[in-house]
């Protein structure tokens, strides 16, 4: 069974804002590229539907999406909706797509459950949201579509669901949302004392939630321990039957908003283990503010999951689209680079294992009794 992209074209041109972070193309890029390289057999690409207020409200209240419409349609929010709802601020500003795009999104989680009904692969970079909460947009998230893919694959009869989040932002609205769900296992790794400020080590939320605060700096050879010595572990003793993975591309060292440094191969790497361990992978974006390293991110990320390869020079249609892009952020260190234009694997970002992380992996392991040796690959996938 073929893995299955699902975009849409609501994408191209969308923005936040010229001022705001999200003012870059995203999605739309990762479209491009993957049809440059040929990467799209037919009938692997679905458009995204979008969602209908209904839907929503399998998280969201029906006062709230009614307000995102209404702030939609009148392109304002007034002074009670920025209030209540967290409509109309700098994070969450008012713009023309501002309830039809994170629509699209949800809508796509729910179409990449219905597909994986009968097991399989779906990547939906439009999805992973991770933020807004069931009555206010936060974190530059209107829906939080995660929340949404986990609910309507537990409508499917599943009875054990995983979250793994890899952004560099701490999920708050999944966990707010799903924490106590005893039939779901949440895990995050993200940068410490970064925004929002929540997902301490030591929080275990109301139930079955797992935080990893990394410092600054993350490596390839970190995340890789951190992947071995935790995520997997956790999986195998959880044994889920579907697992939904943020691929937050923001953890990439040329993002603006954090402070770690990885690859992007550290992302393929995580998505492709996490696909031996259940039959059932849905494969979400979510942060990213360097359009070209949330591109790359997220096309080596639906390569690695189709068995191709990314290493070496890009062909001139796939370095046409990355020369394409512009970016108004000028500050040091996010200079378009040379190979931001002509390659898709980032060069190895290996380093130490620093011993803080070493404690905070053992400190984990311990909490979750979890044992010294993981089963192999072909042993992990449930029905």
């Amino acid at each position: 069974m073929m893995p299955v992209f699902i975009g849409s074209e609501i994408y191209r041109g969308s923005s936040y804002g010229a001022w705001h972070p999200l003012h870059i193309p995203r999605v739309s890029t990762v479209m491009d590229l993957v049809r440059a390289l040929n990467w799209l057999a037919p009938g692997q690409y679905r458009t995204s539907p979008r969602a209908k207020p209904e839907a929503l409200m399998a998280f969201h209240s029906a006062e709230y999406i009614a307000a995102l419409q209404q702030a939609e349609a009148t392109q304002n929010a007034s002074p009670q909706m920025q209030a209540r709802f967290g409509l109309g601020s700098t994070a969450n500003p008012v713009f023309p797509e501002m309830f039809r795009r994170p629509a699209t999104g949800a809508g796509g989680v729910m179409l990449a459950a219905a597909l994986l009904a009968e097991g399989g692969v779906v990547h939906v970079p439009g999805g992973g949201t991770h933020h807004a909460l069931a009555e206010r947009a936060n974190g530059f998230c209107y829906l939080n579509d995660p929340v949404l893919a986990l609910l309507a694959l537990r409508h499917l009869g599943l009875s054990r669901i995983a979250y793994v989040d890899i952004d560099a932002h701490h999920c708050d609205g999944v966990e707010a949302a799903l924490s106590g769900a005893e039939d779901m296992l949440l895990i995050s790794v993200h940068e410490e004392k970064r925004w929002p400020f929540t997902g301490a080590l030591e929080d275990r939320g109301a139930g079955r939630a797992v935080n990893l605060p990394v410092p600054r700096g993350l490596n390839d050879t970190e995340m890789r321990a951190i992947l071995h010595r935790l995520i997997l572990p956790a999986l195998e003793r959880f044994a889920p039957q579907a697992i939904v993975l943020q691929c937050g591309a923001d953890a990439v060292e040329e993002d603006p908003l954090s402070r770690l440094a990885l690859s992007n191969n550290a992302h393929a790497d995580v998505a492709l283990a996490l696909r031996a361990v259940a039959p059932r992978l849905m494969v979400l974006g979510g942060g990213g503010y360097n359009p070209w390293s949330v591109a790359r991110c997220w096309t080596r990320v639906w390569g690695a999951l189709n068995g191709h390869a990314a290493e070496g020079t890009l062909p001139e249609g796939a370095q046409s689209v990355l020369r394409a892009l512009s970016w108004n952020r000028r500050s040091p260190g996010h200079a378009p680079q040379d190979h931001w234009r002509t390659t898709l694997a980032d060069p190895p970002r290996e380093g130490p294992l620093r011993p803080e992380i070493t404690a905070r992996l053992d400190y984990l392991r311990a909490r979750l009794q979890l044992g010294s040796q993981s089963r192999p690959a072909s042993q992990r996938k449930t029905a």
